[in-house]
């Protein structure tokens, strides 16, 4: 990743953080995007750069078209051409049964999951098709592909960005440029604090590696896709669930 400009969206905690602090520590140059959270993103900055990496905190709602471009110009003009784009921005869902949901909550998580990768997408590929080169990786979910009560707007959404990274892998791949998902199960992050501890603990007994995961399980598969080590890897769906779900 030496020498490299990635872009992590949703950055400030949890998954975002780790894949940023990891890219970061391999050595690439990283934009760490936050829509509220500033102080927790430049916090992730100041980790990076006492450590000796390079880092830039950049602020957009990544479902705003306009603040997309805005944020991608700040990340060429103080780092260089992006890289390595990976979509990670948590849009927020109700967990309730369908028949409780209004169409507008419903459609809110929809649009807003299609808009964060449709609008990032967009913003950097012309630098990645002018230099023939580039990597796009998506963070979706297992609920993607094996649904859960309560879940039915975040499977649907997920869904959605899954077909999304197979149809723009198929389109840019003549440019050299790589597009995936990965897939992280169960993970241990603030937005899954609400679970209770006794789902946890069964949730980890039912998975093969008897745990559930990190946010540095799952950076850890993102280096690993963007690696030049898996540069022939394009409109793959990686699963990091530790064998809770196998393709």
């Amino acid at each position: 990743m030496k020498g490299r400009v990635a872009l992590v969206t949703g950055a400030s905690r949890g998954i975002g953080r780790a894949t940023a602090k990891l890219l970061a520590a391999e050595g690439a140059a990283v934009a760490v995007n936050y829509f509220q959270s500033e102080g927790a993103a430049h916090a992730v900055v100041d980790e990076i750069t006492q450590a000796g990496g390079k880092a830039l905190a950049v602020r957009a709602d990544v479902r705003d078209e306009a603040q997309v471009q805005a944020m991608v110009a700040e990340v060429e003009q103080h780092l260089g051409p992006v890289d390595l784009l990976v979509s990670n921005a948590s849009i927020g869902f109700p967990v309730k049964p369908f028949t409780q949901f209004a169409w507008d909550e419903f459609e809110a998580k929809l649009t807003g999951e299609l808009k964060s990768i449709f609008f990032c997408s967009q913003a950097v590929l012309p630098g990645m098709i002018e230099q023939k080169s580039g990597s796009i990786i998506a963070i979706s979910s297992t609920l993607s592909r094996h649904s859960s009560p309560g879940f039915i707007v975040h499977s649907t959404a997920k869904s959605g960005l899954d077909a999304f990274v197979r149809s723009l892998a198929e389109e840019v791949g003549a440019f050299g440029i790589r597009v995936n998902v990965i897939a992280p199960g169960l993970t241990l992050t603030d937005a899954t604090a609400w679970l209770p501890d006794d789902q946890k603990a069964m949730m980890a007994d039912m998975t093969p590696l008897k745990r559930v995961a990190l946010p540095e399980d799952v950076a850890g598969a993102v280096l690993a896709v963007a690696s030049d080590h898996s540069r022939f890897v394009t409109g793959c769906y990686i699963p990091v669930s530790g064998g809770m779900f196998m393709l």
